[in-house]
């Protein structure tokens, strides 16, 4: 099978199309032809040896993934083979096959297709657990997602909306916040950091914001914190901008606000029954079609360094996809 394999720690450039052996599931493990596998930006980390956690070398990198269960190991119930599913692990998306243990796996509710599927669930289960366990959101409550075009951003907006709540949406472009506005968003302003506050607190109405979702970091931090009103909530999820930033926690006390983090394998970890309750009601509101994943682009196996140096750049639109399949020269932007 071929697969794109790191064999240096360093930009996406470093990566490889290689020829490795097919892999074979042990036991409780499926074999899974990969469709689509999601890019994601602890993908550049992974690669940069930057994450909190180091993956030795060789490796290949993508962490979420839809296909075609190809074969069973022993013991590995509940799935066949012809099945269509979705699942997420550490790394190993970007081949054309990848075997998880069965458990790890879902199947795709009909009418779902694969590269919507492999963008569906990190994103939404990080936007979930960092709106409902770590904020509290409330219906009718403001919303301010920042970086509100990306993966988790744009999950967001859209969650933001099916639990009642008002969503303000803060992007870099006109097309971003265009997108951001089809997807629910009642307001989407300039996201740039110079003047944040204030459009995001005009836009919020004399109560300011209730709650902050931000995935973005650097200077944006600060003016979010500043756009909260009495008691709001900010909840940091990741640090897109490149900065951790210092945060002044006087705005804290002066708010009488409360400053979050969420980070989705402790949380997984740690409240298994809060995040397979979570898992449960995405996936009904998937199968519904109350949520719809919008996949930015899609890109051979060979193209998988171009469409992470797109997500390194803060450019792409919701989630990109990696298609093994496709042809080399089948890249496509939406």
């Amino acid at each position: 099978m071929r697969a794109a394999v790191a064999r240096e720690y360093g930009p996406p450039d470093t990566l490889r199309i290689e020829e490795l052996p097919t892999p074979a599931p042990g036991p409780g493990a499926v074999r899974v032809g990969v469709r689509a596998a999601a890019v994601n930006f602890p993908d550049l980390l992974l690669l940069a040896n930057r994450y909190q956690r180091s993956v030795p070398l060789p490796f290949t990198p993508g962490s979420e993934l839809a296909g075609e269960v190809l074969d069973c190991g022993p013991g590995a119930t509940g799935l066949a083979p012809g099945d269509r599913v979705y699942g997420a692990a550490l790394i190993g998306a970007f081949a054309e096959q990848v075997v998880l243990p069965a458990a790890a796996l879902s199947r795709i509710p009909p009418g779902v297709g694969f590269a919507a599927a492999a963008a569906f669930g990190v994103a939404y289960t990080t936007a979930w657990g960092a709106l409902v366990s770590a904020a509290e959101l409330r219906a009718a409550e403001t919303l301010l997602v920042l970086g509100a075009a990306g993966g988790v951003g744009l999950a967001a907006v859209e969650l933001g909306r099916e639990l009642g709540a008002r969503v303000i949406a803060a992007a870099s472009s006109e097309e971003k916040r265009a997108l951001c506005l089809a997807k629910g968003a009642a307001a989407a302003i300039d996201g740039a950091p110079e003047g944040l506050r204030e459009r995001a607190r005009e836009a919020a109405g004399a109560g300011g914001v209730d709650v902050v979702l931000d995935p973005v970091g650097g200077a944006a931090s600060e003016a979010g914190l500043r756009a909260l009103g009495q008691g709001g909530r900010h909840v940091v999820v990741g640090f897109a901008a490149g900065e951790i930033p210092r945060i002044p926690t006087n705005l804290l006390l002066l708010r009488n606000a409360r400053l979050a983090g969420f980070e989705i394998a402790g949380w997984l970890r740690d409240q298994p029954d809060a995040a397979r309750a979570a898992r449960d009601t995405l996936h009904a509101w998937l199968a519904a079609g109350r949520i719809v994943p919008h996949v930015g682009g899609r890109f051979p196996l060979e193209r998988t360094a171009d469409a992470l140096r797109l997500v390194a750049s803060r450019r792409a639109l919701g989630k990109l996809v990696i298609e093994p399949a496709a042809p080399s020269g089948a890249t496509q932007l939406a």
